[in-house]
């Protein structure tokens, strides 16, 4: 039944115009041409926004929008979910629409996060390695200002995959 619904969502997103260049340079380049592109990738980025995959896309814009929600790791796949606060909806996260469906386990166990998200993920890392001593092996719950893009229909009772483009009022919290 799931791969039927990402099928569906697959078909959605074709007839909807999503690119689907992303597959092309992946079967196109010879293991040569490949290596040489992943090493300037490696290196070039001074700034982590330059290799996020995009959330926000001129495809699915119209789709995007904020919520207030906690983002949590929870034990099973995919590990990140976000709950809407005052709903009993969970969302899954997932990377971007050009990621999507995701085609391997890195690509649904993690997802990359806005910018402004990783610097209060990485400040709490800090905050918590100056009191305990330790850095921590699980990114706490962190409460925020949502903007999040849906990649496929909602449906009752179904966790829908997300990504989120970008966070505001962001607070960890905190385990001790």
């Amino acid at each position: 039944m799931l791969g039927t619904l990402i099928l569906l969502a697959l078909a959605a997103l074709i007839a909807a115009g999503a690119p689907v260049a992303p597959q092309a340079p992946a079967t196109a380049v010879t293991d040569t041409t490949s290596q040489e592109q992943a090493k300037p990738s490696a290196k070039a980025p001074s700034s982590r926004s330059a290799s996020k995959i995009p959330c926000k896309t001129p495809e699915n814009a119209a789709l995007c929008y904020w919520t207030h929600g906690r983002l949590s790791i929870w034990e099973g796949t995919p590990p990140f979910r976000l709950w809407k606060i005052g709903t009993r909806r969970i969302l899954a996260v997932i990377n971007g629409p050009s990621r999507y469906p995701p085609r391997t386990d890195d690509e649904i166990e993690n997802p990359k996060f806005p910018t402004e998200l990783d610097r209060a993920y990485e400040a709490d890392n800090r905050r918590h390695k100056r009191a305990t001593g330790i850095m921590w092996a699980i990114p706490p719950p962190v409460f925020a200002d949502f903007e999040i893009c849906p990649l496929e229909p909602e449906h009752k009772g179904w966790m829908q995959d997300i990504c989120i483009e970008s966070a505001k009022n962001i607070v960890i919290e905190k385990d001790y």
